[in-house]
């Protein structure tokens, strides 16, 4: 099976960072892209920021500017560095990677089980 393991969460004031990690475990030929959602309550998840395994990088408009993704593809790991954090960042945050678990396989999603972001005023 594959596993994603989200890290890094926490409380942060406004203006703060916070750096999460995701680190793809299990049986993996091939990761395609990788990417951060964000759901907050109430609210619609959303695309926050993603990775392809060429290095292309694309960012929501909320975040662009402030938000870094990063990936280590010898650790099957993808960061977020948050900087400039706001209380409308408050939300779970949550992997995704778009894996191919052999050779002959398509690519499939898989999500890692989240990790909350809380931004105090």
């Amino acid at each position: 099976q594959v596993q994603l393991a989200e890290s890094g969460g926490g409380l942060v004031q406004a203006g703060g960072s916070l750096r999460l990690s995701c680190a793809a475990s299990g049986s993996i030929f091939s990761i395609n892209a990788m990417a951060w959602y964000r759901q907050a309550p109430g609210k619609q998840r959303e695309l926050v920021a993603t990775i392809t395994s060429t290095g292309r990088r694309n960012y929501a408009d909320s975040v662009n500017g402030r938000f870094t993704i990063s990936s280590d593809n010898a650790k099957n790991t993808v960061y977020l560095q948050m900087n400039s954090l706001k209380p409308e960042d408050t939300a779970v945050y949550y992997c995704n990677a778009d894996i191919a678990r052999t050779r002959w396989s398509t690519w499939s999603a898989y999500w890692g089980q989240g990790t909350q972001v809380t931004v105090s005023s």
